[in-house]
């Protein structure tokens, strides 16, 4: 497996945890225990039945817990200590075979881009919950288990591709953190004031 194997594999699968953890760890586990492909470094232990047996339990429990509206934010939130954590581990095992400094830069790069998706992924859910109507927190829960499944099967098969998808997230990630932010603010503002049994402000108008 080349270089640009490894690092599409390494940095897509953190990627995608950030994302559904359980499907990335599912899909990868299934092509490998299956000879579809050939996982490098330690990732050929994610062909272990039991992980993937816990892997696929886990993602239907996500399935539903994420199609219920503020359940979702719940459970983003107590993801939070694990989609991260784990997507550093995985890049961190996909590169075994290389340097220990690459080895290094690989576990801080994934847990940045698992953070990344996770964050969002979260602040948008936690947006769509301020919508009274269910579907469109439906629609993105699909939305997002698609593109999970999708972009593990992109590391694969297509790591130079996925090595692109990431770039560019990353740059648009950079561009949209302090509009998330402000974004943040005002959804929090929103609520307490819900909360207190206030009218939100609304926007002046010209």
């Amino acid at each position: 497996m080349n270089l640009t194997q490894i690092l599409g594999l390494a940095l897509g699968s953190a990627w995608t945890s950030g994302i559904n953890l359980y499907a990335t760890v599912a899909v990868l586990g299934l092509l490998e225990r299956y000879g579809l492909a050939h996982l490098p470094g330690d990732l050929k232990v994610l062909s272990n039945p039991w992980i993937i047996g816990v892997a696929v339990a886990l993602y239907v429990v996500e399935f539903f817990a994420d199609k219920v509206s503020y359940l979702d934010t719940v459970w983003d939130a107590l993801h939070t200590f694990i989609r991260i954590p784990a997507g550093a581990v995985l890049a961190y095992g996909a590169t075994a075979q290389l340097d220990p400094a690459v080895r290094v830069v690989a576990l801080l790069a994934g847990g940045g881009l698992a953070l990344s998706t996770h964050g969002t992924k979260a602040t948008v859910r936690a947006a769509a919950n301020l919508s009274p109507e269910p579907f469109t927190n439906w629609a993105l829960s699909l939305g997002e288990d698609v593109i999970a499944i999708g972009a593990a099967l992109l590391t694969v098969f297509h790591p130079l591709v996925i090595l692109c998808v990431v770039v560019v997230f990353t740059v648009l990630f950079i561009w949209l953190v302090p509009k998330i932010f402000r974004r943040l603010r005002r959804l929090f503002a929103r609520a307490a004031d819900i909360l207190r049994g206030r009218r939100p402000a609304q926007p002046a108008t010209r």
